[in-house]
């Protein structure tokens, strides 16, 4: 062929290549206009759709919503002081309300134009901070309408440490009673321990207020219209101050504690309990003089008590609910007639007027917040108290009850009305959400019962409960914040959810406590969900909540069941090859990267070194991905030959090779927690301690799992055809995976979630999310990000699902259950980065989601050889070491591994998908 021939072909193939690169060129962009075209239609919709609801919401709360007689509107002040919140639904105020950005640029303006120096001095400075704290001081009692001649203002850290003030200086003897209403705080109970010692009675009681038309003009109960019923008393047998040591002819003082607003229910009580108390209306007895301990830290953030009208004693003030900022800083109002009361043992700095070192000789200053406050008072965050009541004193607080107000109603109305398919019940509402409803009362008024907080809990379709576990986790991969639990009211919690203090002892036995995640307990919640409102809450927060709530919990029958294993985006293969073992991938240190193989050995707990060491933080906490993502950077390989395991790090020069023969180099690490399914374990020497801390940036240790330390544990249901009962099967050695020896993905599944991930970006929830998530046309997840040890082809997808035995080569294998995911695939594992928007697990959650698990990939044991044998065992029962390993290696004699191509046959399938099979008490390997 000539030159001159090889030119011209040269020249067509070029201009063929042309072509097709036109052609797939005008494809590509055809198809990227149309699918961003469907977005903005999608977007555009749902933004209609929200614009006509906040209509109909204006129609009915546009004179309270919004701030409508003043000059900053709800989404102008949202926009220019809290765009940190864009794509965000925040909804936790009762834990604390947010800072506005221009409260902390005054509050920086103001510190970086003034010098403050310590008050406890008579410079410039101190002068200067002086001042700025009694103004704060007035500007405190203003808040709460009280007068500086009837009640000091003394500052603390919090208002558990005003709380704590008032029981440890309160004049208790063995005559004093303490009562305190069910619904409070663990910082009011604490004070009983005060009591109790001082050998007084304590009295948790319940308080049954007056009917609307009982009340007066200003909402205030009218005298001897409570009913105080009281609970069983208690009291210590050897009290530690006798009535005798007080007495000498001066009255006994008991203290009464309620809050103004309940923190787990929103109930608002009426402050006409305050002069009730006083009288002593609520007792017979009339020996003692009664004070009254007003708890206000979650009352004053919409509508602070007046004091001129409500004169408590005491009253703990928290200002961090109120406008965010500062925290650690709270404030206890004192009326005068009960401070000269207080008894104080302890003096601090800037608290006396004269000391002497070596006498028994002080003499303490006279004005009540100066003997009171110890140390040096916080006077940076006093001077920025000034800045948050700015922001609060321009809305106003009435305006800002009003408009948390409508939000809570609109909201509340909308959970309640929430029915399933069948007409039950989706959500159980707790406060006085129903009585004000009954009583056409509003939520902003003077007699409302109720302040803007919303506590409830779901129920599904056939009448069980939905953890509020699973509502917090679900919320927060769509940027919902919430609150769960019993928010240390355990009074109001067992009010409200009918638990039994017998209940609540044998919940504790059993292994329940405060923040774990036992969210249901024999079949019954144990806390719950918990959305609250402040003063920058919009309509458009209610409305992307109310959508979460309708679209993970209320089955509906339009909607796709939530355990629907088989995708209706991808068609199933028929008649294509079997289904054969695409991938080997063995993970020597949990939560670190692993490395794939064409075949690998069995061990005896799954994969041969697969999740054999942990790394430790020197506290004792387990490190994964979720808690260092740095973790995700350290490459591992094992080299079977030389008998070692290699580690890189791009943080360090040099790699680490550890001994796989060195079964304990170190000291003995005891019991490793995991998953309340603990592993003897030990440590991997100085060496392995130092490079893993230097390359995380973490004091940690290496840990490696000792053999035959723990085990599978016994499974209460029976994971197969949908039948429930107990189990027999026998413990399986585990390592430190979290459950089950080995975890299988399908490729297919994968894929299908894909299609699923890319489906869902024209059906985005709101249009600001539509904006982040249209920047991302194909969002993909490799089968990486779910950290499987073995991945299977050539199965439908999910039809894992169904297995229940199966071969894989010469080996057998039985199905424990479906895997639990969590955020950890959330972490692109070739990056470490986390995805926003929650993916892929937001996604896997739409439709993988049953009894509170979201489920991905199955975890299998092993059980025999498919010819009928068992697994080789050493013969002394000990484990194996490495030379032992590579022999079996070697001769394949016991016929112990798995390799890549071999066939995967399905040996025992259920007859139809088991939704007690999702029901998987297995947790994700990381």
């Amino acid at each position: 062929m000539s030159a001159e021939q090889i030119c011209s072909r040269c020249r067509y193939l070029v201009q063929v290549l042309l072509k097709i690169c036109s052609y797939f060129y005008t494809w590509s962009t055809a198809w990227r206009r149309n699918l961003i075209n469907g977005i903005s239609q999608r977007n555009l919709k749902n933004g209609q759709k929200c614009s006509l609801q906040k209509e109909s919401f204006l129609e009915e709360y546009g004179e309270e919503y919004g701030y409508p007689n003043g000059t900053n509107s709800v989404d102008g002040l949202r926009s220019r002081e809290f765009s940190r919140l864009q794509g965000t639904v925040y909804l936790d105020h009762a834990g604390t309300t947010l800072y506005s950005e221009n409260q902390l640029k005054s509050v920086l303006s103001d510190f970086s134009a003034q010098v403050y120096g310590n008050p406890h001095s008579q410079s410039d400075s101190s002068v200067l901070s002086s001042s700025i704290v009694e103004d704060a001081r007035a500007q405190v009692l203003a808040f709460c309408n009280a007068s500086a001649e009837e009640y000091s203002c003394v500052f603390t850290s919090g208002a558990t440490a005003a709380l704590k003030l008032v029981g440890e200086t309160f004049p208790w003897t063995s005559d004093s009673q303490y009562m305190y209403t069910m619904e409070n705080h663990n910082s009011v109970l604490g004070i009983r321990e005060y009591a109790l010692d001082s050998g007084a009675t304590v009295t948790p009681v319940d308080i049954e207020f007056s009917a609307p038309e009982m009340r007066g003009e200003t909402g205030a109960a009218k005298r001897d219209s409570f009913t105080v019923r009281k609970r069983s008393s208690q009291r210590r047998k050897a009290p530690l101050v006798s009535s005798s040591e007080f007495s000498h002819g001066q009255p006994v003082y008991s203290l009464f504690a309620f809050p103004q607003e309940c923190n787990f229910s929103g109930v608002r009580f009426d402050l006409g309990l305050i002069p009730h108390v006083q009288h002593g209306s609520h007792t017979e007895s009339q020996r003692e003089k009664w004070l009254v301990l007003l708890d206000a830290a979650k009352g004053c953030s919409t509508s602070p008590p007046d004091l001129h009208r409500f004169p408590a004693d005491f009253v703990a003030i928290s200002f961090y609910k109120i406008f965010g900022y500062p925290t650690g800083l709270g404030a206890l109002l004192v009326r005068k007639g009960a401070s000269e009361l207080m008894r104080k043992k302890y003096f601090g700095g800037g608290t006396v007027a004269v000391s002497i070192a070596d006498a028994d000789f002080v003499r303490r200053r006279r004005k009540v917040e100066e003997w009171l406050e110890d140390g040096t008072a916080s006077f940076l965050s006093i001077a920025a108290l000034h800045h948050g009541f700015d922001i609060v004193n321009r809305l106003g607080m009435a305006a800002i009850r009003r408009h948390t107000g409508s939000l809570t109603s609109y909201t509340a109305s909308k959970l309640a009305a929430l029915r399933h398919k069948n007409g039950r019940l989706v959500c159980m509402l707790y406060g006085n959400h129903n009585c004000l409803k009954k009583q056409a009362e509003v939520y902003w008024d003077a007699r409302s019962g109720q302040g803007p907080v919303i506590a409830f809990n779901l129920r599904r379709a056939d009448g069980s409960w939905v953890g509020y576990r699973e509502v917090e986790n679900l919320a927060s991969l769509k940027g919902i914040h919430l609150r769960t639990g019993c928010f240390c009211n355990p009074g109001a919690c067992a009010k409200y959810l009918g638990i039994s203090t017998e209940d609540m002892k044998e919940n504790f036995e059993a292994g329940r406590v405060c923040w774990d995640d036992n969210d249901i307990i024999n079949g019954r919640p144990v806390g719950a969900v918990r959305v609250s409102f402040g003063y920058m809450s919009t309509f458009e927060d209610c409305w992307v909540f109310l959508n979460f709530i309708s679209a993970f919990f209320v089955e509906s029958q339009t909607k796709t069941p939530a355990t629907a294993s088989a995708s209706s985006l991808a068609a199933e293969p028929s008649g294509g090859p079997p289904v054969s073992l695409h991938s080997i991938s063995v993970y020597p240190v949990k939560s670190c990267s692993g490395f794939t193989a064409t075949s690998w050995p069995l061990g005896d707990c799954g994969l041969l070194y697969d999740r054999e060491w942990l790394i430790k933080s020197t506290s004792g906490e387990v490190l994964t991905q979720k808690k260092c993502p740095r973790m995700w950077s350290i490459k591992t390989r094992i080299d079977l030959e030389k008998g070692w395991l290699h580690v890189e790090s791009p943080n360090m020069k040099d790699g680490l090779d550890i001994p796989l023969t060195n079964m304990a180099v170190g000291e003995s690490s005891g019991n490793v927690p995991l998953c309340a399914n603990p592993a003897g374990a030990s440590t991997c020497g100085p060496d392995a301690s130092r490079w893993f801390s230097q390359a995380l940036g973490i004091s940690c240790n290496l840990i490696r799992r000792q053999a035959k330390s723990r085990f599978s544990r016994r499974r209460g249901p029976v994971f197969s055809v949908g039948v429930t009962g107990m189990t027999e099967e026998g413990e399986k050695e585990l390592s430190f995976a979290n459950e089950g020896q080995f975890l299988l993905v399908s490729q297919d599944s994968v894929d299908d979630l894909n299609l699923r991930l890319n489906a869902a970006l024209s059906s985005l929830d709101s249009g600001q999310e539509g904006t982040a998530r249209s920047n991302k046309l194909q969002f993909k997840v490799d089968v990486d990000r779910f950290r499987p040890n073995l991945v299977v082809v050539g199965s439908k997808a999910y039809g894992e699902d169904e297995w229940e035995m199966l071969a894989i080569g010469d080996e057998q294998f039985k199905v424990r259950g479906s895997c639990n995911r969590c955020t950890m695939i959330n972490i692109d594992q070739a990056t470490g980065e986390r995805e926003a928007g929650g993916e892929p697990l937001a996604t896997l959650a739409s439709y993988r989601r049953f009894k509170g698990k979201i489920n991905f990939g199955i975890l299998l044991e092993h059980e025999k050889d498919a010819a009928g044998g068992h697994p080789a065992l050493p013969l002394d029962g000990k484990r194996r070491d490495i030379d032992v390993e590579e022999k079996a290696l070697e001769s394949r004699s016991h016929r112990r591994y798995v390799e890549v191509g071999q066939r995967v046959r399905v040996l025992r399938t259920s007859d139809k998908i088991s939704r007690c099979k999702n029901v998987c008490l297995a947790r994700p390997e990381i």
